[in-house]
């Protein structure tokens, strides 16, 4: 991945209180850290900039430069921040950047090509890569962890699939 791609580090989850604090979730490996990056980017070019932030159970609660209501706070939900790749580390030795993986083949254990990763997707239970099935017009949804995932490497993704994982299933209609 070129090192000016910017990174996904977090999506604000929506509005806390009537003060214009937000409720924030971190992807980066120690949460916190998110704050560091600050100013962040969104995807629709804005700029955000986390003037405090405070842990709760499962996200922080963060007060942003600029938000200063309840309104303005709500107007932000669902944006996902970014920051330049530049201004992070590189990763250590074993460890990745999700994001590293898009455009990286998928093949199987014994090195067959099953496909190309399209995207790694996070619906709050874990990083799922969506990978093009090569010969398909649809993608599949791979959870990016063991079992599944055998091993990532600097040129492709392992995964080590159960028989039936991309069948199809039954469509309507058919008999």
């Amino acid at each position: 991945m070129a090192r000016d791609t910017p990174v996904r580090v977090g999506v604000i989850a929506g509005a806390h209180g009537i003060k214009g604090e937000v409720k924030l979730l971190s992807f980066t490996a120690e949460p916190a850290a998110i704050a560091s990056y600050s100013p962040l980017s969104t995807a629709a070019g804005g700029r955000i900039v986390i003037v405090k932030l405070r842990p709760q159970k499962d996200h922080f609660i963060a007060s942003l430069d600029g938000v200063a209501d309840r309104n303005a706070a709500e107007a932000l939900k669902g944006a996902e921040l970014f920051v330049a790749r530049t201004r992070l580390p590189d990763p250590a030795a074993g460890e990745f950047y999700v994001n590293d993986l898009v455009g990286l083949p998928v093949v199987r254990p014994d090195g067959t090509i099953l496909g190309e990763v399209a995207g790694v997707a996070n619906y709050g239970a874990g990083d799922l890569l969506d990978v093009k099935i090569a010969g398909r017009r649809d993608t599949a949804l791979i959870p990016l962890a063991p079992p599944f995932v055998t091993a990532v490497e600097e040129a492709r993704v392992v995964v080590d699939l159960p028989e039936d994982y991309l069948d199809e299933g039954v469509r309507p209609g058919d008999a």
